[in-house]
């Protein structure tokens, strides 16, 4: 078996006809890697074109899965070898067994969905090891925006107020706040900027927000 600047296309709900552009990881992706044991099995939720989990299986040894809905990204994961199942995640993760998976990623997906809560808890219950990555809005340009009384368009977050595929607005200690409510236990936790690490001040300095976590 085998998710605008011009960013790849990623996962979309089962109302989007053609897919959304979710997925903007080229500044992140090395940073992911990194976070990533050697010879991994990884679930990656909303793979987009699989280039991240080719990328694992190529420089980690990894193995596994990516989950994603659009026709157009399940057919690049097919070429690049990537083992890719077409589901709405919105739908949930219940086909997958308790901790049958070493790592979970969910890249530039946490956002976008309706599920929020429920999909962060399907990850520590379906992976060992769950890591996420979205836009931090509380990034300092963010900030000056909403000071300026405009909803902010960024590299990071490119879309207008009335357009933008983000039904979720979070910010670095928020998520470290919903980790808390949900007995997770934060591994690691830092910001990305110009696809540098930035852990003094992330939830004012970074575009990106990013956490390493496992089930208390």
């Amino acid at each position: 078996m085998t998710t605008r600047p011009a960013a790849p296309r990623g996962p979309r709900t089962a109302g989007d006809a053609e897919g959304t552009p979710l997925r903007t990881t080229h500044d992140i992706n090395d940073r992911i890697v990194r976070l990533v044991p050697e010879g991994a099995r990884v679930l990656d939720l909303g793979c987009g074109d699989g280039a991240l989990l080719e990328r694992l299986q190529r420089e980690r040894g990894c193995t596994g899965y990516g989950v994603e809905i659009a026709d157009g990204n399940v057919l690049q994961c097919v070429r690049r070898g990537v083992d890719v199942i077409q589901l709405n995640l919105d739908e949930g993760l219940s086909m997958f067994e308790d901790a049958s998976f070493d790592v979970v990623l969910q890249i530039d997906t946490l956002q976008h969905l309706r599920n929020a809560e429920i999909m962060l808890r399907e990850t520590a219950r379906v992976g060992r090891i769950g890591i996420v990555a979205f836009p931090n809005f509380a990034h300092w340009p963010n900030r000056l925006s909403i000071l300026q009384g405009r909803m902010p368009v960024t590299r990071r977050l490119p879309y207008q107020w009335y357009d933008t595929p983000n039904i979720r607005v979070g910010t670095f200690r928020d998520f470290d706040a919903l980790a808390r409510k949900n007995r997770l236990r934060v591994l690691d936790a830092f910001g990305v900027q110009h696809g540098r690490e930035v852990r003094w001040l992330p939830n004012l300095r970074a575009a990106t927000a990013v956490f390493k976590f496992e089930r208390d």
